[in-house]
């Protein structure tokens, strides 16, 4: 199974919504490869189809994209809980997988949307190690990030809650949440469009209400609830959703378990450029003095220190691509 591509008029639409030029991409393109090569705690070589997604992303912002790709690396040493150990064949990922579907659909949207559906399989499951979970919901962001060829118009998610229990959700700490969402926000080139919350029951909205308050604004208007999945197919189609949901796509289990193959080749991908600094040659790594700053409250020194500073730390700010309140959201405990 493939990814489908935007094409002909829904392509040029996109590249519009895109700020995709194309007699200036490829500058743009060259731009950051240059710009990685030049950031110390950066990787030097990111492949330029990922590179190309960041762009498009960011709506060809420069700015906008050094600071994801910042934090997309930055991240991966900051948050060892989401980004060690990433090897799907382990048996703690399995058991995830075995629990819980997160594929994206082979269609697009009239608009040129990807849309993904995340269930639970069982209801008497019992709880994953949550962490786990949020590092299998970032990698597959990560098979994304290479198969998304052409680049779509925005994602929309449908968050099946007919297993969700009490039980299950025990183990959502707001810290680990957080962590998980500043990832997302964040260190992903992610265009959120809507957010589809089917088969709702009051739990649903106690978990909503509960991870708002991490949800930038413009996100928390695109979440929509539904008791009725037919009220669905208004923003869905039909035709487009899996045999599960009324529609005539590929069957859940069959996108999962491609979405697993692809983990598995993504995986070594990633491994060079997205593994942690401190396993690309650093004896200590840029997260420890993240760490140390913050727990002995040395935080940012004034802007007039920064500008001459050599560390990383200060090389952070001075760029603004991670500011205290992220910091704090990370490493508190």
């Amino acid at each position: 199974m493939t990814l489908e591509q935007p094409a002909g008029e829904m392509w040029q639409k996109i590249r519009e919504e895109l700020n995709e030029k194309a007699d200036t991409k490829e500058a743009d393109l060259a731009h950051i490869k240059e710009w990685l090569k030049k950031e110390p705690h950066l990787p030097d070589e990111f492949d330029d189809q990922r590179i190309m997604t960041f762009l498009r992303g960011c709506k060809f912002s420069l700015e906008k994209t050094k600071r994801k790709l910042d934090m997309y690396f930055t991240m991966r040493a900051a948050v060892p809980e989401f980004f060690n150990d990433r090897d799907v064949t382990r048996p703690e990922l399995q058991e995830i997988l075995n629990m819980v579907q997160m594929p994206p659909l082979p269609g697009l949207t009239p608009e040129g949307r990807r849309v993904i559906i995340m269930r639970g399989v069982d209801k008497e499951a019992q709880t994953p190690n949550v962490a786990d979970a949020f590092k299998l919901a970032l990698m597959l962001g990560d098979v994304r990030l290479a198969e998304e060829k052409e680049g779509v118009a925005g994602d929309v998610y449908v968050l099946d809650a007919s297993v969700a229990t009490p039980t299950h959700f025990a183990k959502f700490t707001p810290t680990l949440v957080k962590k998980f969402l500043v990832c997302v926000q964040e260190a992903y080139p992610v265009k959120l469009k809507e957010v589809h919350v089917i088969n709702v029951s009051p739990l649903v909205d106690k978990i909503v209400n509960f991870v708002k308050p991490f949800i930038k604004d413009k996100i928390k208007e695109r979440i929509f609830l539904h008791t009725d999945t037919n009220d669905l197919y208004k923003y869905v189609p039909k035709d487009m959703l899996p045999a599960e949901y009324g529609g005539n796509a590929v069957s859940m289990n069959d996108l999962h378990e491609f979405v697993g193959q692809e983990a598995r080749r993504i995986q070594r991908l990633v491994r060079g450029a997205g593994e942690p600094e401190s396993q690309r040659g650093s004896s200590t790594g840029q997260a420890d003095e993240l760490r140390r700053a913050l727990r002995h409250r040395r935080l940012f020194p004034p802007a007039r220190d920064r500008l001459s500073s050599p560390t990383l730390l200060h090389q952070v700010k001075k760029s603004r691509f991670i500011d205290n309140l992220y910091l704090e959201i990370i490493f508190s405990t």
